[in-house]
């Protein structure tokens, strides 16, 4: 979303007691450096009655302005979290408030459990959305209507974008600063951050082997670092059982009881992330791309990729180029 012409972006940050300081200070960090590379934001800090907030961390924080005295334009509303969502949730006037001042946004961020009230409002149903990863059963149990994103750094959905945990703020940032003042702009932030901008939302909160951590199973052990150390070798069921000792029926076994997914599955996701590194870092081919991550044909490559990320790898490798070049 561009700026205004001659116009700062005005960034309204709603603050209240018991938020995450991170999510308030990273992506107001990333905002006044983006002021030193040109761009314009203009940053409010606002709390419901205009007083200072304490953080989780004990950490107070002063405030600008009441929100209902907010008269200026919002370009983009910042929505932190609070890791007792729970109490959060059930503030009335909170809720309220968030859903005034989101209706007269031209844009929605929620920063890791800021989907939480973000999502009471009811403004986010039937749309994506991402939270914490330790958070997303309780996001999705508590708010059905909501399509979450279990895995994603961040979702744009509409006007609404959802940011994970914590520093997955600042990536979500470096993205909004690349749509409002261009990728030249954002990669001078992450530079001057010390943040690689190599973080997509659509990329995983962890890698295949980090998300199926931790795990005390030898065997299970054993088959992921096959796997991981070497993608583009022969890891069929039958040559990864026989590799840790064990029967094919045995092997899915323990790793439906260990990481909740198959070894297909496991090898699937290690190999796509593979794939994703390969075609932001080079010029390869999509059919060498493929040979070099073990999935086989640029054809197969494009199922895989259209599965577990809803894009082609053309599309993936177009859209997050810009911001993986330095």
């Amino acid at each position: 979303m561009p700026a205004r012409p001659h116009t700062p972006h005005h960034v309204v940050v709603l603050a209240f007691d018991g938020i995450q300081v991170l999510d308030v200070t990273g992506p107001v960090d990333a905002f006044a450096s983006a002021n030193t590379f040109d761009a314009r934001y203009r940053i409010t800090t606002a709390s419901i009655d205009g007083t200072d907030v304490v953080t989780s961390s004990g950490t107070r924080l002063g405030m600008d302005i009441a929100a209902a005295a907010i008269g200026d334009p919002v370009d983009t509303l910042l929505v932190p979290g609070a890791p007792d969502w729970q109490a959060v949730i059930s503030d009335v006037q909170l809720i309220d408030t968030v859903r005034a001042l989101s209706e007269r946004s031209a844009r929605t961020v929620s920063i890791c459990a800021g989907a939480f009230p973000l999502a009471a409002t009811g403004l986010l149903d039937g749309r994506r959305a991402a939270t914490h990863w330790k958070l997303v059963k309780h996001l999705t149990a508590r708010f059905p209507a909501v399509r979450v994103d279990a895995g994603a750094l961040f979702v744009s959905d509409g006007k609404y974008v959802t940011s994970a945990g914590v520093t997955a703020g600042i990536d979500l940032t470096l993205f909004l600063i690349e749509q409002d003042y261009g990728a030249a702009i954002a990669r001078e932030v992450a530079r001057d951050l010390v943040v690689f901008m190599a973080r997509p939302g659509d990329q995983s909160q962890f890698s295949a082997r980090l998300d199926a951590l931790p795990t005390s199973n030898s065997v299970v052990r054993i088959v992921m670092d096959l796997v991981t150390a070497d993608p583009q070798a022969n890891h069929s069921q039958t040559s990864l059982a026989a590799a840790a000792g064990v029967s094919t029926r045995h092997l899915s076994r323990l790793f439906l009881a260990e990481t909740g997914h198959s070894p297909t599955y496991f090898v699937d996701r290690t190999r796509l992330e593979a794939a994703c590194a390969l075609l932001v870092a080079g010029n390869d081919p999509l059919d060498l791309v493929a040979a070099r991550t073990g999935v086989g044909s640029a054809e197969t490559l494009r199922r895989l990729f259209l599965r577990e990320l809803g894009v082609t790898p053309a599309t993936y490798r177009k859209r997050f180029r810009s911001t993986t070049q330095r």
